[in-house]
């Protein structure tokens, strides 16, 4: 059925369980799954550069570092499967963009992510990134809640 699923991951409860339920998927399809986090960019005002730009690099360091966890849940979780598990993160102030471009480029066939069920207002303030993936994806998207 599948052959390459990727999985987005953003570090929470529900990112993991959705990464859990790819991996589950994978093994009954004989897949190998592909693990992406995005970091969005740091964004300031020029207001004194020089404070901002060491909170930009504590930002940059502490971000790749949680990223880099996150990633390596997911590929423990892989690997207690018996699943090959690649993965990376990227840097990008839109996630759905990086999402769809990964796999793209890493010749998914499915991509599984959570959705955190936001609502009216907040879903206006923060935007649904699983909403754009589901609108611009050329390939299926598994939807966990």
């Amino acid at each position: 059925m599948f052959k390459h699923i990727l999985l987005s991951t953003d570090g929470s409860d529900l990112s993991l369980r959705a990464a859990k339920l790819g991996i589950e998927l994978a093994g009954t399809s004989g897949a190998r799954v592909y693990a992406l986090h995005v970091i969005a960019p740091y964004h300031t005002i020029a207001y004194m550069a020089e404070m901002l730009a060491a909170t930009e690099i504590t930002y940059a360091r502490d971000a790749t570092v949680r990223a880099g966890q996150y990633l390596a849940e997911v590929q423990r979780m892989a690997a207690e499967a018996g699943i090959e598990c690649a993965s990376s993160y990227v840097l990008d102030d839109q996630p759905h963009e990086a999402i769809i471009t990964a796999a793209r480029e890493q010749h998914c066939d499915l991509v599984v992510m959570a959705t955190h069920g936001w609502r009216g207002f907040t879903r206006l303030l923060l935007g649904s990134e699983v909403h754009k993936v589901l609108l611009e994806s050329e390939i299926p998207v598994l939807v966990c809640r």
